[in-house]
């Protein structure tokens, strides 16, 4: 009778610390406990997806309505508010990381952002004039990252007390910081304009390839901890479906997502998880995790409607009819000759997409809800205990 109550306290208080988030379990091993890790830094590489204001520093910034919801202002991000990346920041406790790019009012003291809107992770023989395709590719991110690194720890140096220093990035942080990945969906972009099917294929895994030996280089200048988002259903962004009006069956699935563009997403991320796989081998003290953040954004996509969402390939802010098109916080003149606004809707909070390519913030925490748990990760971790190897 004694041990039968005694098991039942154990079991009870086992559930307690999992509800918790005191317990993880890791691919079938035993229950841990572990610590949350301390993260004191955290270096973030990817696209528009991530980019706190990097594209808006070098080029042309984003203007009004973006960044309307949360900041109340344009904030270099291509929303109305908070991306994912700002709501890791907020889970493990730090700052919204700065743009490296960005010269004014920046503070390193807590990582960089690298991110770049239209960010690509193998180079593209484009301007952003051209189609939107970023200078600052994968490789061109990691020397930024080598740069800030170099040049920190003589500046940090020269500083000595002074007020410059609690701007600039210790240097004994960068092998504690956590290394966030979200890139990949503009090279998908890039090759379904230049590619035939045969082609992409081909092309993923040069693409994935470059994608490893960024993260090795980074392990090799003593980054550990690596949070890696894989990329979303590019096939279900509005702004891919804007011309296909009355398609053919099967070109769309139910949700109105062309299933040949989801589907070399879904090709391209199998090949990235296995890549993070070898990774793991190959990086012994690396602490590697794989974010599966297209079952998150499909996930959302496909119960808008009973979550009583607007219909996901409306677009909040822009005027998109038919054939006629006039993007988000611009004037254009529609097909009739009217002179239309491309004006943001009444409720942003119910919509998946804010322009057509981008997220609004209530997607974008809705997206944070579901990865930072651990429930789509691999392994099973929440952000919080990404710091330890499975």
């Amino acid at each position: 009778m004694l041990v039968t109550k005694m098991n039942n306290i154990l079991a009870l208080l086992f559930w307690v610390l999992l509800l918790q988030g005191s317990v993880i379990i890791v691919e079938g091993n035993p229950v841990k406990e572990k610590a949350r890790c301390i993260f004191p830094a955290m270096y973030n590489f990817g696209d528009s997806n991530s980019d706190t204001g990097g594209i808006s520093a070098v080029f042309k910034p984003i203007a009004s309505p973006y960044g309307q919801t949360f900041f109340k202002k344009p904030a270099g991000r291509d929303s109305d508010g908070r991306l994912i990346l700002d709501f890791i920041a907020e889970q493990i406790g730090l700052p919204y990381l700065s743009a490296y790019l960005n010269s004014l009012g920046a503070n390193f003291s807590h990582g960089a952002n690298f991110a770049t809107g239209g960010s690509t992770i193998r180079r593209e023989n484009e301007t952003i004039f051209q189609n939107g395709i970023s200078p600052f590719s994968l490789d061109v991110q990691i020397w930024h990252y080598d740069q800030l690194k170099s040049r920190s720890k003589d500046l940090y140096a020269q500083a000595g007390n002074s007020l410059m220093r609690s701007v600039l990035p210790r240097q004994e942080d960068f092998s504690k910081a956590l290394y966030t990945f979200d890139i990949g969906q503009n090279d998908l972009s890039v090759a379904f304009r230049t590619m035939n099917d045969d082609q992409v294929r081909a092309a993923i895994p040069n693409i994935i390839d470059q994608f490893s030996s960024a993260v090795q280089h980074l392990y090799e200048e003593g980054a550990r901890s690596f949070w890696i988002h894989n990329t979303g259903p590019i096939g279900c962004l509005p702004v891919q479906t804007f011309y296909n009006i009355n398609p053919p069956p099967g070109v769309e699935d139910q949700y109105g997502c062309l299933n040949s563009q989801n589907a070399k997403a879904v090709e391209f991320n199998k090949q990235l998880k296995d890549a993070v796989t070898k990774l793991r081998t190959k990086l012994p003290e690396a602490a590697i995790t794989y974010v599966d953040l297209y079952a998150a954004k499909y996930g959302l996509i496909s119960k808008t409607k009973s979550l009583g969402w607007a219909d996901p390939k409306k677009v909040c802010c822009g005027y998109h009819e038919k054939y006629d098109h006039v993007w988000c916080g611009t004037k254009g003149v529609i097909g009739n000759g009217t002179s239309v606004y491309g004006s943001v809707c009444s409720h942003p909070e119910l919509h998946a997409s804010w322009d057509g390519v981008h997220y609004t913030e209530a997607a974008n925490h809705w997206f944070a809800n579901h990865i930072l748990n651990g429930s789509l990760s691999d392994p099973p971790v929440p952000i919080s205990h990404a710091c330890y190897r499975a």
